[in-house]
């Protein structure tokens, strides 16, 4: 279980957040834009410091300031697909995927044998020697997610991973995201501005405002309150908030 309890003064708003999410599930995190949303991933994958408090999966803790614990980002084995991809843009497509594994002392033949099968099982063998400025939209998430999953994450964290690709696209990755996601069983966070995002993909939604959980649930409470939400205020009934 991913248990989060931490504190961070932001500019605007004091950001604290309480929140556990067991393994295999996936948790859809949404919100307006500047809520804290991303800063809590950062915080999670140690990019960003917590003020204090505490940020443990299954009874190890990653952050602890009560016993100034913060575990480097690098070696708390969490995959990242982050919103803009950050695919190394002149890399192939290959390399991009093999970039998490080489600090680990692997031999270039078991990074090879890896790779191959994610970049396989993705669909994405064939482009393997194009770069990653060259392919589309959605072969650059699967690149993104495959990058993520090579490492053999502890948790999974996801920021918008769909919002750059066209409407037609984003139906088809859906299903694909949520099988992946699936067969991982690790705890999963995914941050998305998409209701069909979340009745698609979550098990479970919270929504945040100015740094603080509003509501935490079942995803049909948290899309009920949207919905009536996004028909109050005249919006796109597909968007949840921007």
């Amino acid at each position: 279980m991913l248990e989060i309890d931490v504190k961070k003064k932001l500019r605007d708003f004091d950001l604290e957040l309480s929140i556990k999410i067991s393994r295999g599930e996936i948790l859809m995190l949404v919100g307006d834009n500047g809520c804290g949303k991303t800063t809590l991933l950062n915080m999670i994958a140690g990019l960003i410091e917590p003020d204090s408090g505490m940020i443990g999966l299954d009874g190890r803790p990653l952050f602890d300031s009560s016993i100034k614990i913060d575990i480097a980002p690098e070696r708390r084995r969490i995959g990242y697909v982050f919103q803009s991809y950050a695919l190394f843009p002149h890399m192939s497509v290959y390399e991009n995927v093999a970039f998490g594994l080489r600090t680990r002392n692997l031999s270039n033949r078991e990074i090879e044998l890896l790779v191959r099968d994610h970049l396989a099982d993705a669909g994405l063998w064939e482009i393997r020697n194009a770069r990653a400025m060259k392919i589309s939209g959605g072969q650059k998430q699967r690149v993104a997610l495959a990058r993520a999953l090579i490492i053999e994450p502890d948790i999974l964290l996801l920021d918008e991973p769909l919002s750059s690709l066209d409407i037609r696209k984003q139906a088809e990755m859906r299903r694909e995201l949520r099988e992946k996601l699936r067969s991982y069983a690790v705890p999963s966070i995914m941050v998305t501005h998409d209701l069909r995002d979340v009745a698609s993909i979550g098990d479970r939604a919270c929504l945040m405002e100015r740094g603080k959980i509003a509501l935490e649930g079942r995803v049909e409470d948290v899309m009920s309150w949207a919905s009536v939400h996004s028909e109050i205020e005249g919006e796109d009934s597909g968007s949840l908030m921007r």
